[in-house]
């Protein structure tokens, strides 16, 4: 989980570490969502649609195949690379997180 202590969450440097090291890759990812927002859901305000969504390890696969390549839509394989990291990533936190609360609801009950 996110510190809820200030100087913990002083100590996550988002900006300096992280924003300020890829201003380049962070941003071809932002495209590639919005792209990827498009394809999957045209007119739509940009959002995460997990429902179709869910391979990312196989998907990343497939764009590390074709790494330091263009795909069809414009789209370096390797921002795709990126994102499906990303997203592996945030669920795999987000799966934490979940047993945490799990574990602190059995524990209060």
């Amino acid at each position: 989980m996110l510190p809820t202590d200030a100087k913990e969450r002083k100590q996550i440097l988002i900006y300096s570490g992280v924003l300020k090291y890829f201003p380049n890759a962070i941003r071809a990812v932002a495209q590639c969502s919005l792209a990827g927002n498009e394809q999957h859901n045209p007119g739509t305000s940009l959002h995460w649609d997990r429902a179709k969504s869910g391979d990312e390890l196989d998907a990343l696969t497939r764009h590390l195949m074709e790494a330091g390549t263009i795909d069809t839509d414009g789209i370096r394989h390797s921002t795709k690379i990126c994102w499906r990291a990303l997203a592996n990533l945030e669920k795999e936190i987000e799966g934490e997180i979940e047993e945490e609360i799990v574990a602190l609801n059995t524990i209060t009950k």
